[in-house]
């Protein structure tokens, strides 16, 4: 049997090591499964998880040029579950000015740029005002007991 990468395949536990576990695959092939590899949880012990002689499912996710066979459990474990998300429709961008035009209006991009130069400036002033707010009125700098110096 040709493995090919992204092939499942069951396989059984033959030894298990400090830095992953080697599965026989069929036609007496073998390969390894890495410590990262074994589960989608941080695997502190590998016999935590795996036994010798367990029968497990894989995913080939390597094929070294020598032939070497990098193998996944939880790669395999989530490739049938596994749906493609789609992206929810955004329909405002910060500010709420609409960047693309919709479906309904058909201006042009002088009256886009009109508009956000608007927003723009309505939202400059906003800063301004809020930021004199905060500093009450009065200027830094010298004034009456301001200083060490009166």
């Amino acid at each position: 049997m040709q493995f090919e990468v992204g092939s499942i395949v069951e396989g059984k536990v033959t030894s298990i090591t400090n830095f992953g576990a080697f599965i026989e695959l069929p036609e007496k092939a073998t390969g390894m499964v890495h410590i990262s590899e074994v589960a989608p949880t941080y695997v502190r012990e590998i016999r935590d998880f795996l036994t010798e002689g367990q029968q497990v499912k894989v995913k080939v996710i390597n094929i070294s040029p020598e032939g070497k066979i990098a193998l996944s459990i939880k790669k395999a474990a989530e490739a049938p579950r596994r749906q493609p998300r789609q992206a929810a429709p955004v329909s405002h961008r910060p500010g709420d000015f609409e960047w693309r035009p919709t479906a309904q209006s058909s201006t042009d991009f002088e009256d886009m740029m009109s508009k956000f130069k608007a927003t723009s400036d309505e939202k400059i002033s906003d800063l301004k005002r809020s930021q004199d707010g905060r500093h009450g009125g009065f200027s830094r700098g010298r004034g009456r007991g301001n200083s060490n110096f009166d």
